[in-house]
């Protein structure tokens, strides 16, 4: 498959002449997934994204896959098992993406602690049973104070009494979002970039019939008709409906902006995830995660209301977020000079049913009371005094206090909603990550019973759990033993053994496509072998259309490289402009719009450089 700007404008002249079945707007994780699901069941299938795949939200991210043991504080059983178990099946259909990486997370004798070290083994072991891991290597554990410190000797150890280690998984969030752009586009799907909607279309019966598009390359402007419309533009959801003119819904979005700072892994050296309360009695979590040769931390979660394409990281933010970390790690003594990279993003929060994925949303807390009865309750089974049911029976008890499991009668997931417009304008909302395909599938049985009911068309849906994004065609449960295999490919072609193993990792079964571009791709200058492979094939099949879309969302050489950014930025530039045959104008265009991520990423204002 070629999916460069050849096919873009194939892809255009599609949109201008045909009549789709379904027109999804918004290139996001769920408006992939939906798009995927779409063309593979044999609709004929648009999705245009105003920005780069991705660029919007779904790479602005934590990078991982969360299970949300927090919820467990709460007891909210329904919650977890939904997370876990859908996180399985995205591990299963983009193997090569989430990778498992377990958590550690201290606990502390402070106030305002999310758990002691008694109910945070009693989190652990239901996650784990609900994650399906109970005897396995990614069983949970507990560590003494002592040892906490042995593994990360930087933590503070006042307070400290111990840890647990669960199972969790990192992500690469704008990669996933692409491999299910692929797998789309393979199965027939129209994919346009940088494509921005400026008006909904209506019938003569003043029903959705499509929408009016400007191509931002070209600044052309053009119709695309479609049966069903759909509308998964995360926080700009309210602005898309805003601009039907044949509908009246009310605002529903509450957009929160997260932040994340990374260092180098000598100024902060964990193991591994680790995930703490803030010692600031906020309700708040914090994650420090080692990625490549650094570590970041976050987030901030606060109400957000400025320019959504545009969210910066501010003062206060850093503030906040080293205030939280040089506590729990005393000796690091972190200032926003050590701070080398840096992203802010936004969660798609649905006011009435919003809540964070790490920070525990807005449940309330359930009574010291119904605590202490699950609590007992739990200590009785595993004694064997009383039965499963008797636990399930407490459970349901507090299930009714927590606002997240009191969800939107229209939800699929957690803090979803799926809702339908006089018109017919069909919008999904909220949601996580983690939830995407579980959305996607909500939102394509909708399409298929209104094609049936209203159009008099059936249309089977595949398997969306069974279905690999593209690159995903490996063994899950052998992953690291398949990588390897793939990588050795690359070796014998002259890669290094470091080079192709970096390339398998991001592309999984792809990778054979990358390493024969060996045979027809020399190495550019300033740039290494595997940055010229990665380079060529996110061009020839990735939509890659900017030096942007590179270095941060096809691979992530701005956020987690920075060491080595400055010297390859001008061979990039110079490989994409012969590529694409740029103008001196556009050229300069670019690298201005590459210079300004970086200053933002670099927090050169705020460092007063």
């Amino acid at each position: 498959m070629v999916f460069s700007i050849k096919r873009r404008q194939q892809d255009i002249k599609a949109l201008k002449e045909e009549t789709l079945d379904v027109l999804i707007i918004g290139g996001g994780i769920t408006g992939a997934g939906t798009a995927l699901q779409a063309a593979a069941s044999g609709l004929k299938t648009g999705l245009v994204e105003m920005q780069d795949f991705a660029e919007g939200t779904s790479s602005r991210s934590t990078k991982l896959v969360h299970g949300g043991l927090r919820y467990l504080k709460n007891f909210d059983v329904e919650v977890v098992a939904d997370t876990v178990q859908e996180r399985a099946v995205v591990q299963g259909i983009a193997p090569h993406i989430p990778k498992a990486d377990p958590m550690i997370l201290p606990v502390y004798d402070e106030p305002g602690s999310t758990f002691s070290m008694f109910s945070l083994k009693v989190a652990m072991d239901l996650y784990d049973r609900l994650a399906n891991v109970t005897g396995t290597k990614y069983e949970n554990y507990t560590l003494s104070k002592d040892e906490v410190l042995e593994r990360e000797p930087q933590l503070k150890s006042e307070g400290l009494q111990g840890a647990g280690v669960y199972l969790d998984y990192r992500n690469n969030d704008a990669r996933l979002v692409i491999e299910n752009i692929k797998r789309a586009a393979e199965d027939g799907g129209h994919m346009v970039s940088r494509t921005k909607v400026v008006g909904i279309l209506h019938d003569e019966n003043d029903k959705v019939c499509g929408a009016t598009v400007e191509d931002l390359l070209t600044g052309e402007t053009y119709d695309i008709k479609a049966r069903i419309v759909l509308n998964t533009t995360g926080p700009w959801s309210d602005t898309i409906r805003q601009m039907d003119a044949k509908s009246d819904a009310a605002p529903q979005m509450r957009p929160t902006k997260g932040v994340h700072l990374v260092v180098d892994r000598e100024k902060l050296q964990v193991p591994q995830p680790t995930y703490f309360d803030t010692g600031k009695n906020d309700g708040r979590m914090v994650f420090v995660i080692p990625r490549e040769e650094k570590t970041y931390f976050g987030t901030t979660d606060t109400d957000y209301r400025g320019d959504f394409s545009q969210p910066k990281v501010e003062q206060e933010d850093v503030d906040y977020l080293l205030e939280v970390v040089n506590n729990r790690y005393p000796s690091a003594g972190i200032t926003i000079n050590d701070i080398e990279s840096s992203w802010a993003g936004l969660r798609p929060l649905i006011s009435t049913n919003g809540g964070s994925d790490y920070n525990g949303g807005n449940s309330q807390p359930i009574t010291d009371e119904s605590f202490d009865n699950v609590i007992s309750t739990i200590e009785k089974y595993q004694q064997g005094e009383v039965d499963r049911i008797t636990v399930e029976d407490a459970l349901k008890d507090i299930q009714t206090s927590n606002s997240e499991s009191e969800a939107n009668p229209s939800a699929i997931s957690r803090g979803s909603a799926l809702d339908i417009d006089e018109d017919g304008l069909i919008t999904i909302a909220g949601g996580k990550i983690t939830d995407y395909r579980k959305m996607a599938l909500g939102a394509m049985r909708t399409v298929v019973e209104i094609f049936k009911n209203d159009f008099n068309k059936t249309y089977k849906l595949i398997d969306s759990s069974k279905y690999p994004v593209s690159g995903g065609d490996i063994n899950a449960q052998e992953v690291e033993e398949e990588t390897e295999k793939l990588a050795q490919m690359g070796v014998e072609k002259g890669l290094s053994q470091s080079e192709a193993l970096y390339l398998a990792n991001l592309y999984g079964s792809n990778a054979p496509k990358v390493f024969a571009l060996l045979d027809e791709v020399e190495q550019i200058e300033g740039l290494t072998l595997a940055d010229s492979l990665s380079l060529r094939y996110a061009m020839d099949e990735e939509m890659a259309l900017t030096p942007n879309d590179f270095l941060i969302r096809r691979t992530n050489h701005m956020l987690f490289m920075r060491d080595t950014l400055d010297g390859i930025i001008e061979p990039v530039i110079a490989e994409m402009a012969r590529y694409y045959d740029w103008t001196d104008e556009a050229k300069a265009n670019y690298t201005k719009q590459l210079e300004t991520a970086i200053a933002e990423s670099d927090l050169k204002e705020l460092k007063g450089e």
